[in-house]
């Protein structure tokens, strides 16, 4: 059974817990094959300029935008299948879910990601995070943006946000402070690109503040000391119940 005082573990989705790079390579594969390489192009062009916008990754709303024009185009309708039906149940990092279980056993263990309002949700019970989390699964257009919300679903001292996005990261412990444990995931290619700018600055630092743990991959954080650092930090409730007294 799990203490009051339990920590909140928040875990990221795409390029964390599965391998979403791959899964936009093998779509662009797809989309040489059927359309050729001008039309994957214009796809993604399309979905660039839709992220751009919205923030976040929107495949179903680009591939409604790329029909334009291909409306007799047969394989645009086997398009969705394959965004559908992909299994991302093998994109999964390895360990992936041994990590998720390892966590439930310390506290309570929840989806918190960035994404569209259909395919998102898709891809978390697709690949089988949705079942191992146990359908705590919240799903914003930003992340750093809706912590106010997140906290009011998911109650507790602490959190430990588990991400492939240092500065995603570092906007969330500004907010969150001491009650907050970041853990970098160095994969994906939004890590690769914060690891290149930070080698390029003086302080060599990802983000600001950096992460409080940073691990290779996924299947590592089970030996990140996350017990002793949660404890080390101030428990904002007991402060408050020592000033009242």
């Amino acid at each position: 059974m799990l203490s009051a005082g339990a920590p909140v573990f928040l875990l990221d989705v795409d390029d964390t817990l599965l391998d979403n790079d791959r899964f936009g390579a093998d779509l662009g594969a797809r989309l040489e094959q059927d359309f050729g390489c001008a039309g994957r192009d214009r796809y993604w062009a399309i979905h660039a300029g839709l992220r751009d916008k919205f923030g976040y990754a929107d495949y179903l709303g680009a591939l409604e935008r790329f029909r334009d024009g291909l409306e007799d185009e047969p394989a645009l309708l086997r398009m969705s299948s394959f965004l559908l039906e992909y299994p991302f149940a093998d994109r999964l990092y390895p360990h992936a879910l041994e990590v998720v279980a390892h966590l439930r056993a310390r506290g309570t263990v929840a989806v918190f990601s960035d994404g569209d309002i259909v395919f998102q949700p898709r891809k978390i019970q697709r690949s089988g995070i949705w079942d191992a989390v146990g359908g705590n699964v919240m799903i914003t257009l930003h992340k750093q943006r809706a912590l106010e919300a997140m906290q009011q679903r998911f109650r507790a001292a602490r959190y430990v946000m588990v991400d492939d996005k240092a500065d995603v990261l570092a906007a969330m412990k500004r907010a969150l402070g001491d009650r907050l444990v970041t853990v970098f995931v160095r994969q994906g290619h939004y890590a690769r690109a914060a690891i290149e700018a930070a080698a390029a600055t003086p302080s060599g630092m990802v983000s600001a503040p950096p992460p409080d743990f940073s691990i290779d991959a996924i299947g590592d954080l089970p030996g990140c000391r996350l017990d002793d650092f949660i404890a080390a930090a101030p428990d904002p409730d007991a402060a408050a119940q020592k000033e009242s007294a």
